[in-house]
Order: C-alpha cells, then sequence, then structure tokens
C-alpha cells in the first residue's frame, strides 16, 4: 500500500527551504573545513576550558609498523654502522631514530650509539647511562640486528667516518653511503637534520618507529627517579615546557622591551654576532613565529585558554630561565624537579639525566602545552599520542605575534587566541609527526 500525503503549495516550499537549510548547517557541523562548528559553541566551550573542546582528528600508530609483517632480515648483514648523536638528550633521541631508519636501510648491523654530550651538557653520560640497552636490543629483535658488543677485528679500529648532512632520502644513502659501508665494514654517521623518511621503504620505517616509540626506555634507576618526581606531583597537574633562556633569544635574534637588566646582560652575553633584527625585519620576523613567547606572554595565553590560574604546573625546563616571574605572578602553583626532589642521589644527577625526567614526567601529564615545536615537544607530544594522551597543545607565537601586531589587546587579543588554539586543537595540530602516525577522524 501507497500512503500519499499532500502538502498544499505553499507549505511545500517551506518545508523544503527548512530541509535545506538543516542540511547546511548539518554539513557544516562535520565539515573539517568549516568556522561554523567552531564558533557557534565557542562561547560555551570557553567556559570550559581548552581541554573540553570536542577534537575532530587525533594522530594514532599506524598499524603497518606496529602490526605489520616485515620481511625477514637479510641472512648476511653488510657491515657495522654506529650512530654519533650530538646535542641534548631529545635530539639525540631523533638522531639515534633516524640512524636506525638508515641502519635497515643499507641492511647493517647497529652498533650502539655515541652520544656526545660533553660540549652541550658538560658532562659525560653514554647510551647506557640514559637507556635501557638490554631492552632496547630486545625490543629491536627482528626489525634490525643490534651488536651490544664487536667483533674483536672490528672492535680494534675506529669507525670510518661518513659525513652525511647533505643525504636525506633512500637514494642518497643507497648511493652514497653504502659503498663506504661495504669496503670499510664499520662507519659511523650523524644523521641530516631534515630526513625524508617518506622515501624509506616500510620495513626500514618500521625499525625507525619501533626504535623511537617501543624499544628506548629509560634505566631502572632514571626511570624510578622520574617516577618518584610524578607521584610528588600535586594532581591533576599540567608540564609547562616553557623555552626563555639567554642563549636560545639571542639564537632567535628577537628583541624584547621591558626585559629586567640582568636578562638583557645575559642575552647580551650569549649575542656573539648574532645582534637582533631591527626595524621592519624585526616586524616580519616576529610575525613568522621565530621569537620565543616570554613567560608574561605565555601566562596570558593560558588565561585566554581558560587554563585556571590555580592549576598545578610542572615546569619542564632547565636552569637559566628569565623573567620565570611573569608566569608565577600569574599562576601560583608552579613547581620544579628541583623543588620536588632532594638528595644526594638528585644533585648528582648532570643534563642529560635531568631532561630524562622532564621527558618523563611530560609524558605522563594530564596536559602538556608547549611554548615551541623543539625535539622535546615533538618527542613528547609522538609519545602522548602513542599512549592514547591528547590534551596537548603547542603555544602559536605566530597567532600572537600577528594579534598584537595588530594592536589588539585585552579581551578581543584573549578571544582571537583563543579561537586560533582552539581551532588548533579541534584539528589535532602538532600532536604527532605522520613519520609513525595516521590521522584518525573521530
Amino acid at each position: 500500500m501507497v500512503v500519499r500525503i499532500s502538502v498544499k503549495p505553499t507549505l511545500g516550499i517551506a518545508v523544503v527551504a527548512l530541509s535545506f537549510s538543516f542540511l547546511l548547517l548539518l554539513f557544516s557541523f562535520y565539515s573539517p573545513s568549516s568556522q561554523t562548528l567552531l564558533s557557534t559553541t565557542s562561547q560555551q566551550l570557553g567556559e570550559k576550558g581548552i581541554w573540553n573542546v570536542r577534537r575532530m582528528f587525533e594522530w594514532r600508530p599506524c598499524k603497518w609498523w606496529l602490526q605489520g609483517h616485515l620481511p625477514a632480515l637479510p641472512a648476511k648483514s653488510n657491515g657495522y654502522i654506529r650512530v654519533d648523536c650530538y646535542g641534548g638528550l631529545n635530539q639525540m633521541r631523533r638522531d639515534l631514530c633516524d640512524g636506525v631508519g638508515i641502519a635497515r636501510l643499507l641492511n647493517a648491523t647497529l652498533v650502539l650509539p655515541k652520544f656526545e654530550v660533553a660540549a652541550y651538557w658538560n658532562e659525560s653520560s653514554g647510551f647506557a647511562d640514559i637507556f635501557d640497552v638490554d631492552h632496547f636490543i630486545q625490543q629491536m629483535n627482528g626489525f634490525i640486528r643490534v651488536a651490544k658488543e664487536l667483533p674483536p677485528e672490528i672492535a680494534s679500529k675506529e669507525p670510518f667516518h661518513v659525513d652525511c648532512r647533505k643525504r636525506k632520502g633512500q637514494f642518497d644513502y643507497v648511493e652514497s653511503v653504502l659503498p663506504s659501508l661495504m669496503e670499510h665494514q664499520y662507519i659511523s654517521i650523524t644523521p641530516a637534520m631534515s630526513q625524508r623518511r617518506d622515501r624509506y621503504p616500510q620495513y626500514a620505517k618500521a625499525a625507525l618507529c619501533q626504535a623511537c616509540y617501543n624499544a628506548l626506555r629509560l634505566t631502572r634507576s632514571i626511570e624510578q627517579k622520574a617516577a618518584e618526581l610524578l607521584e610528588a606531583m600535586p594532581k591533576p597537574f599540567l608540564s609547562l615546557h616553557l623555552r626563555f633562556e639567554p642563549d636560545m633569544v639571542a639564537y632567535s635574534q628577537c628583541e624584547y622591551a621591558g626585559l629586567s637588566p640582568s636578562s638583557l646582560k645575559a642575552i647580551e652575553e650569549a649575542q656573539g654576532d648574532r645582534k637582533p633584527w631591527t626595524g621592519e625585519l624585526a616586524q616580519i620576523w616576529r610575525k613568522r613565529g621565530k621569537c620565543p613567547l616570554t613567560p608574561s606572554e605565555t601566562a596570558f595565553i593560558l588565561q585566554a585558554l581558560k587554563i585556571p590560574t590555580n592549576t598545578n604546573i610542572y615546569l619542564a625546563a632547565g636552569d637559566g630561565l628569565m623573567e620565570i616571574e611573569g608566569l608565577t605572578s600569574v599562576y601560583t602553583n608552579v613547581v620544579t624537579k628541583s623543588s620536588l626532589l632532594s638528595g644526594e642521589d638528585f644533585r648528582s644527577m648532570h643534563g642529560n639525566t635531568k631532561a630524562a625526567l622532564d621527558y618523563y614526567v611530560s609524558v605522563n601529564s594530564d596536559s602538556y602545552v608547549a611554548t615551541y615545536f623543539g625535539n622535546m615537544d615533538k618527542m613528547v607530544a609522538a609519545m602522548r599520542a602513542f599512549k592514547g594522551l591528547y590534551k596537548t597543545l603547542f603555544l602559536s607565537r605566530r597567532a600572537f605575534a600577528e594579534f598584537t601586531s595588530k594592536d589588539l589587546k585585552g579581551e578581543e587579543l584573549s578571544q582571537a587566541l583563543w579561537e586560533a588554539h582552539r581551532d588548533d586543537f579541534v584539528m589535532g595540530k602538532g600532536s604527532a609527526l605522520p613519520d609513525c602516525f595516521c590521522e584518525f577522524k573521530l
């Protein structure tokens, strides 16, 4: 039986118009590029804070490396590769991950990496002082060969160093590095800063991802101290990675008004030949997001994001932060590892082991905010995504510079910052890199 419904022409037009309007509204609500979803509820969400905004995308570990079936390792290795890592802990971690991918690409046996930390931290901690070697070797089984000890004929000589600063893709390494590996049988490399991991075959990328997110575990003693620090933190808490040290500000070549005489002196001593940009160039540089946020600017943005001023904040930072009162005068529950830990075992820690504490606490914090997008931030954000922790946000230096250059102030500036950061959070911007993670629509 067919049921026919008779509708008068005028009423029919109204129904069609209403239905069309509803469809438009429905489409705008679910469209990733739409601003309607973001603007219609901004006032209600704003009262709740940034962490209550409904996300549309998340980054999760890709199944092709987490659950993939990898080809078996070739029967014979082409030689041994040692990765020489420089800089801070997370820069060295990044170099090691890249080195693992390169070693697998060239069918080489990985030698435990060399950490060159003396120039950076004035200490001598090595890979085994920070990471659990046995766990690393066990977790890399099937992905790549790892040698805990070298054969006598190899161990008696220094590796042949191959300059990899200009090597980025698969064929760069196969054509330029593999011949040296085959000839010398033992080489050392430092991976280029900007690797083209997308050009690696999947088995090499899988080894890289496994090394970064499953194989690198802190030593038992460092992890115990980090767990003690995490336990001491009042809960819930936000971990804030704040960067405003003299060397960083000097390197940025940015100028700041209103800094204390001691901060200005510290920056001047760190400048060397790097002088700040002036005039129109300084404005262009700042608008490109090149200038670190000050602690007071950071506090202003946190307030704009409706993060309460009584929030427990763990300050993940090294020594030498300038103008910290700009943050602590607004957010009064700020603590550091130095204020929570005591004892000789903590006082004997150096730069890398202390950085490991910051990394551990930041990965396991209830929420994580960074004022920069450096090596630690990329590593922490990705590991949080690996663990299913998505309350992660990077404060936008570019947005802050753009809005303040338009002379926005007070509530108008706060609203503009809220909208910019809310949009980033909704889209999952910065929460992981696409090397080992795939975008998942919620």
